[in-house]
């Protein structure tokens, strides 16, 4: 009996030694599923998840911006390089007409390798955050201290001095209360310019140089152009004088913004939301030879043909 156990604990210890020599021979024959020593594998767990890449919803240039994680982020690089805008997202979208909150409301930004704005209600108030050098810094101006719920809202630059500001609020059916803003000195100081005295709904405005600007309105079933136009920085506004053709009368009704063209101004009148003539995408250009004043037909325009 005693030689019995003697041999059966030698055997046991010759498994064991095999057994060890064998596994210190071959250490990937670890525990099933795992394919790396336990040290590392737990280094590698324990590490947190590496956020996606951002993603710009806009480009030109390499220029974009993101909303990702509810933060409006900026960049000059193709996404290489990012810079957080310091403004909270709602503020950005708050007033009547605050877009699908998924992409910056149109004309109410800037983004171009010289200058990055953004117009955002604070309470009462209209503000510009803007930055000169790709996001580095951001600069805030009041462009005005109290101003009733906003609908449309455009900024726009034509050089480094001079920019403008077109909003609206106070809406009531088809009224509202319509203001322009200028800035001679990068956006830092706004002035107010006179009312034009309309009330109709604002389709769209703006400056072709620092004197001359023009404020386009609307009607909900437009029928004719409903142009104004200042050639003196918005001291005062006049009704322009479009002369519609017979056969393009209760045609091209809503004027876009005009545009300097060689020695003369130009325009683009589209049909409106309710337009059918040739499919409803086609335009009138309209000419002007004396700044805005008077304007006369030139041709039909394709929407190809005006981008």
């Amino acid at each position: 009996m005693k030689n019995i156990i003697i041999g059966t604990i030698c055997i046991m210890l010759v498994g064991i030694t095999v057994a060890t020599y064998f596994f210190e021979k071959h250490p990937e024959l670890t525990t099933p599923g795992r394919s790396q020593p336990i040290e590392e594998q737990d280094t590698q767990e324990s590490e947190p998840p590496q956020p996606s890449p951002l993603q710009p919803i806009y480009e030109d240039n390499s220029i974009g911006y993101s909303f990702q994680n509810d933060q409006l982020q900026i960049t000059f690089n193709i996404g290489d390089d990012w810079s957080k805008v310091p403004i909270e997202k709602e503020k950005l979208f708050a007033g009547e007409y605050n877009g699908n909150a998924q992409e910056l409301i149109e004309n109410s930004y800037i983004l171009t390798q010289n200058r990055a704005a953004f117009l955002y209600s604070e309470g009462n108030s209209i503000k510009l955050k803007y930055s000169l050098n790709q996001g580095v810094t951001w600069e805030d101006s009041v462009v005005t201290a109290q101003y009733p719920t906003i609908r449309f809202r455009k900024v726009k630059f034509l050089n480094e001095s001079f920019g403008y500001v077109i909003i609206s609020g106070d809406r009531t059916m088809s009224q509202e209360w319509t203001t322009v803003y200028i800035t001679n000195d990068g956006g830092k100081q706004w002035r107010e310019t006179n009312h034009s005295n309309v009330t109709r709904l604002i389709y769209d405005g703006g400056f072709v140089d620092e004197n001359t600007g023009f404020l386009s309105f609307r009607i909900l079933n437009p029928v004719e152009p409903d142009l104004y136009f200042t050639e003196d920085g918005g001291n005062t506004w006049n009704k322009a004088n479009v002369n519609i053709p017979e056969k393009y009368h209760e045609t091209f009704v809503m004027a876009e913004v005009p545009y300097k063209e060689e020695d003369h101004l130009a325009v683009y009148i589209n049909q409106g939301p309710n337009g059918d003539y040739e499919g409803g995408k086609v335009k009138g250009k309209f000419i002007s030879n004396d700044n805005g004043k008077t304007w006369e037909f030139s041709m039909e325009v394709l929407p190809n043909e005006t981008d």
